[in-house]
């Protein structure tokens, strides 16, 4: 699948023609590519605010290039080849630190989420859009695909994101990581066979998917432990970001008993404070964000589902990684103030 077809003809757009650089024309260039450069940068790096800043840096560059353009010296011809070489170089240069960071991450490591539109085909804010390309592009933004992506090496990921996902010649990408060409098919041959082997199938549509997570998130409302446990597979697992935060989940939780039972009390500790959850897409994929009773968001979950079953949880309780997402509350904090309500009125701080 191309960019093109991902991104609309938006960010395919030509550059404004050759001639005295306009400053404005320039701006306007990135502003049509930046979804494109976003979207490079946070398959690379399974974080928004680190995406954010790459795709900033690399408008910096790109201006002082057009600027210094206008002064005589040559600039580069086209936008889009300039602007995605330079963040994904810039990317590749920030995996490797990355890597070495998270091998002192305190618990599990999952990206940040992407609330994304989960509306059903048909509606709205579908019209006009391929089915097919908005379920591939679903599928690249899951946290399970982020995370089999964190299982390369940072040149092979941006060669299998470049090539296999927008599209990119290997001729381009060649230029791009400073590899041959050929050197640059092995790497995306080698990177493809290890996505592919890890890769679960997605049978469930979804339709099929979005209605099991309701049924599911409103289960966990309830504190249903039955309802909880019928949809979850007997091997389903849970796997919590927490950060230093709590509460904390530092080792994946298995089998649909256990987990029946934490998210029925989860459930209704969210109620114990009038919390609500509220059901949206999650990097593509059935999630819920969790709700203090004024709005403030506690945590992420999103669901991996295959056929009838949940089979996987990822929930992302890090406030490093939610700020981007709005104003933040703490369930412990929660508990106590109502706790504080119930027996002695309100609690002083």
């Amino acid at each position: 699948m191309t960019e093109q077809r991902r991104y609309g003809p938006g960010a395919q757009r030509p550059s404004p023609g050759r001639g005295r650089p306009d400053p404005a024309a320039a701006a306007e260039a990135f502003d049509e590519l930046r979804p494109l450069l976003f979207a490079i940068a946070y398959r690379m790096l399974g974080s928004v605010t680190e995406a954010e800043d790459i795709v900033q840096e690399a408008f910096l560059r790109y201006h002082r290039v057009v600027s210094a353009e206008a002064d005589g010296r040559a600039g580069p011809e086209s936008p889009k080849a300039y602007l995605s070489a330079v963040t994904t170089r810039l990317c590749i240069d920030h995996a490797r630190s990355a890597r070495v960071r998270r091998e002192t991450y305190v618990g599990q490591w999952l990206p940040e989420p992407v609330l994304t539109d989960m509306a059903a085909p048909g509606s709205a804010s579908w019209a006009g859009r391929d089915p097919a390309s908005l379920a591939e592009q679903s599928d690249t933004m899951s946290m399970a695909f982020l995370l089999l992506l964190e299982r390369l090496s940072p040149v092979e990921r941006a060669v299998f994101l470049l090539h296999d996902v927008f599209g990119y010649g290997y001729d381009e990408i060649a230029g791009i990581v400073g590899r041959s060409q050929d050197a640059c098919r092995q790497l995306g041959y080698r990177a493809r066979k290890h996505v592919t082997a890890g890769r679960r199938r997605f049978e469930a549509s979804h339709r099929k998917s979005t209605e099991l997570a309701e049924r599911f998130f409103a289960a966990m409302a309830a504190g249903d432990l039955d309802g909880l446990v019928s949809m979850l597979a007997e091997d389903a697992v849970v796997v919590g970001d927490a950060g230093r935060t709590k509460p904390a989940w530092p080792r994946p939780i298995v089998g649909r008993d256990k987990i029946g039972r934490l998210f029925a009390a989860l459930g209704s500790q969210l109620d114990q404070v009038g919390g609500t959850i509220q059901p949206t897409g999650v990097n593509g994929q059935p999630g819920a964000m969790f709700l203090a009773a004024d709005g403030r968001l506690i945590n992420v979950m999103v669901l991996e589902i295959v056929g009838r079953s949940v089979v996987g949880v990822r929930s992302v309780i890090n406030r490093d990684k939610l700020r981007h997402l709005g104003p933040l509350a703490d369930l412990p904090e929660l508990l106590e103030q109502s706790r504080g309500v119930d027996s002695e009125g309100p609690t002083r701080r």
